[in-house]
C-alpha cells in the first residue's frame, strides 16, 4: 500500500467496495479500462464525461483525467500511478485531485471470469475516514455504478473478430 494511503484509522472505516456481474469476458473489460480511446467513452457518471485522458498504462506509469460537467465547466483534474497490472485480472492505482495537500485513494479492480461471465470487484481505500465520507456524500457509489453501467454497455457488443 502506498505510504500516502497508510493511516492510523481503521481500513474498514475508510473503504468502499462495489461488486458487479457482467456477461462479457474479462479481456474486454480490461481493454476498456486500459486504453484512453475507450476510457473517454465510459469513465465518469452520465453527464460528466472525461474530457482529459492521459494514460501511460504500465506499472509505474501515470494517468491524468478531468471530467466536464453538464454546465460545460471542466472539473479539477485528478490522477495517479499504476501500481499493479495483471492482464485481464487486476488493476491497482493511486488517485488524488491535483491540489496541494490532496489526500490519496488506492483503487483495486479485480476481474474474475467464469465461463464468459465476469465479476468486477472495485475496492477503494481512502486515506482518511473524512475523505471517504466526503466522496460518498458527493455520490461516489452512484457515480461508480453509473460508470460501470456505461462500461458494460460499451463492451457488450465487442467480439474478438
Amino acid at each position: 500500500m502506498p505510504a500516502s494511503v497508510a493511516s492510523a484509522e481503521p481500513e474498514a472505516e475508510r473503504e468502499v467496495t462495489i461488486v458487479r456481474e457482467t456477461n462479457v469476458p474479462a479481456r474486454f473489460l480490461f481493454r476498456a479500462w486500459s486504453r484512453p480511446e475507450h476510457l473517454l467513452t465510459w469513465f465518469g457518471p452520465p453527464g460528466c464525461p472525461l474530457t482529459l485522458c492521459e494514460v501511460d498504462f504500465r506499472v509505474g506509469g501515470r494517468f491524468r483525467f478531468a471530467m466536464t460537467g453538464p454546465d460545460g465547466v471542466t472539473m479539477m483534474p485528478f490522477g495517479g500511478s499504476y501500481l499493479a497490472i495483471e492482464d485481464n485480472r487486476l488493476l491497482q492505482y493511486s488517485s488524488a485531485f491535483e491540489e496541494p495537500g490532496a489526500e490519496t485513494m488506492l483503487v483495486t479492480v479485480r476481474f474474475e471470469e467464469r465461463r464468459g461471465h465476469t465479476t468486477i470487484t472495485m475496492h477503494t481505500l481512502f486515506e482518511s475516514i473524512a475523505m471517504m465520507r466526503a466522496h460518498v456524500g458527493r455520490g461516489y457509489r452512484n457515480g461508480v455504478n453509473a460508470a460501470l453501467d456505461q462500461l458494460n454497455a460499451l463492451v457488450s457488443g465487442w467480439s474478438d473478430a
